[in-house]
């Protein structure tokens, strides 16, 4: 075999496109990235997206208030059963609806189960990104479990459609609180077992340390939310320094590390994990007695105005501007969903990345391609 040719030796070289996407299971959805590649080197990259649009802000205009809730669930249907909770606070302040306290505290009890179980398929999916399977296997083992517990509230296990205008559809079965107990028992030992094989293992610290760290500042700029924006040193969660429901009557902490590269994106959805559980605990310790359910009428005209509404969803801020005609059909609804937000500092960080690099970037950023379509 000779020697390599080389463009000292007159050489041609060209750099060509490939099109990541939109059907790939790395892609993790309809996502599509035009990439310009010099060898395995990113050289650009530019999101494409749409392929899972359905024009559902417009749809809303046409049916009520309460048939567009199941809706919701659909956006980012990873984390279903919290999707409806800005849409029907910002319905409850058009309404100026009371939620009953019963009600608030099941809200975040379900809500904190969603977000655990949606940091879960983050967590295994990404290292099945990497070819690692064992892992996969703890982690959605532990999610099923979890699955189970929404499906016994709500008769669903991916669409969870429990939250409703002026609380929730139904109060939870009898011994549902000790079931979820014994779940997050055993969730927490598979997350441990699954810290051991992944958090140390020298290949996943050799594919995602040092890749595409984002600064406080870019994070910032580029409205990045959630995880990912804590991931790079910003210390904000809606759940603490913007506080709804009944999150400000539970002592939990907000997980920040200062690095912004895709393990510190990795690592701080273990953190939330573990944080959710410990407001899971505690609302279960102090679930008071009462109705679950405020009265709302079953044909509801909002009088004339609008209202917006924002939750710290599993993907970051979720947010619902909703106006009203005083009708019983919203006159616009427009959403803000955190998953089309985090996506735009991909051609930024892009270059110079490996395409291995590029996955590994696009999985701990973990969008929904639903949350960013719609």
């Amino acid at each position: 075999m000779g020697d390599f040719i080389t463009e000292a030796d007159g050489l041609e070289t060209q750099e060509f496109i490939l099109n990541l996407g939109p059907q790939h299971p790395s892609t993790h959805g309809v996502y599509r990235a035009r990439l310009i590649m010099d060898g395995e080197i990113v050289v650009s990259a530019e999101n494409k997206i749409g392929y899972l649009h359905r024009g559902i802000e417009k749809i809303a205009e046409g049916i009520t208030y309460a048939q567009f809730t199941p809706y919701t669930t659909r956006f980012d249907y990873v984390s279903g059963a919290m999707q409806p909770w800005a849409w029907c606070l910002a319905l409850e302040k058009l309404g100026n609806t009371v939620v009953p306290e019963r009600a608030e505290y099941l809200r975040v009890i379900v809500g904190e189960l969603q977000r655990i179980a949606s940091h879960l398929v983050m967590l295994g999916s990404m290292v099945l990104d990497f070819s690692a399977i064992t892992p996969w296997t703890y982690v959605f083992n532990a999610r099923e479990e979890i699955l189970d517990l929404l499906e016994a509230v709500s008769g669903s296990r991916l669409l969870v459609n429990y939250f409703v205008n002026g609380g929730v559809n139904a109060d939870i079965p009898e011994g549902w609180a000790a079931k979820t107990e014994a779940a997050l028992d055993g969730m927490l030992k598979r997350l441990d077992d699954f810290e051991r094989m992944v958090s140390g293992n020298e290949i996943f610290l050799g594919r995602t340390k040092g890749i595409a760290p984002v600064s406080a500042a870019e994070a910032i700029e580029y409205g990045i939310t959630g995880a990912s924006l804590r991931a790079s040193g910003v210390d904000f969660d809606m759940r603490r320094d913007s506080p709804y429901s009944v999150y400000d009557r539970f002592s939990f902490a907000v997980p920040v590390i200062k690095g912004g590269d895709s393990f510190d994106r990795y690592q701080l959805r273990v953190l939330e994990i573990r944080e959710s559980v410990k407001i899971v605990r505690q609302a279960l310790k102090t679930l008071p007695d009462g109705e679950v359910r405020a009265k709302v009428a079953k044909v509801w005209r909002p009088a004339p105005g609008e209202a917006y509404a924002a939750t710290e969803a599993a993907r970051g801020i979720m947010g619902y501007q909703v106006v009203s005609d005083g009708s019983t059909k919203p006159y616009r609804v427009h959403m803000r969903s955190p998953s089309f937000c985090n996506i735009g500092i991909i051609p930024a960080k892009a270059p110079g990345l490996t395409l291995q690099d590029f996955i590994s970037f696009i999985a701990s950023l973990d969008f929904v391609l639903g949350d960013i379509d719609r």
